[in-house]
């Protein structure tokens, strides 16, 4: 009967475990719209199209990041028909936000990235042996120190991961993966746990439409915390 007990009183305890485990998750990084108006060190070009709304995104050691999305994404005319690309209405090089990092993080690739102020820019992944088995998709945001990017024109890819190797201070640019809506909280902005690779996701809606007409929302997921496999 004692042995029986025990033996109860030990599973009790692994479950009771495991949902600290699981709470502790779902509670290590949330976020939260503010009405705060982008930093004045953001070149007025780009602050001029960013949303008056941020989202504040808060983990385990207090603020992450706040990030001021773009007011709307105007839509390329041919989106791209190629495979692996969740987003083929956004041209490569596109304005996307900007953000401001209170400590030092890594990116996707685990490269640390300073504190400071970025811009965000769209991109595809290059088809090349060097990105193999890195991610499903290609798409990218790429961080740009905020002082190097002053206009609002999308930019061409080889200008771009240039501008972005200042952010990561190496010879790669600083990456930040784009998810489709697959699986997205049913609140948005919201943050998801994914326990394979261990990647916490903010999904947020963006409005993206052609040049003229009224845009549409998109539901975009953005990998916060978490690295490339192959990284």
């Amino acid at each position: 009967m004692n042995r029986t007990r025990k033996r109860l009183s030990q599973l009790f305890l692994v479950a009771f475990l495991f949902l600290c485990a699981a709470t502790a998750r779902a509670q290590a990084y949330k976020v939260e719209s503010a009405n705060s108006p982008a930093p004045e060190e953001i070149a007025a070009p780009v602050r001029d199209i960013l949303a008056a709304n941020s989202l504040r995104v808060t983990g385990p050691q207090g603020a992450l990041c706040e990030i001021w999305l773009r007011k709307s994404v105007v839509a390329s005319a041919t989106p791209s028909q190629d495979l692996g690309i969740a987003f083929p209405k956004i041209p490569d090089g596109s304005l996307f936000g900007a953000l401001r990092f209170a400590a030092a993080v890594k990116d996707y690739r685990g490269q640390e990235i300073k504190p400071g102020i970025y811009t965000l820019r769209y991109a595809l992944q290059p088809v090349d042996g060097n990105h193999l088995g890195v991610s499903t998709y290609r798409d990218y945001l790429l961080l740009v120190p905020a002082a190097l990017d002053t206009g609002v024109a999308p930019i061409a890819f080889k200008e771009l991961a240039a501008l972005s190797r200042k952010a990561s201070g190496t010879g790669h640019p600083a990456v930040w993966s784009l998810l489709p809506a697959d699986g997205a909280p049913a609140t948005l902005p919201g943050v998801k746990h994914v326990e394979d690779g261990d990647l916490w996701i903010l999904y947020f809606p963006i409005p993206i439409g052609p040049e003229g007409a009224a845009p549409s929302p998109t539901i975009i997921g953005l990998v916060i915390v978490g690295r490339a496999p192959e990284a």
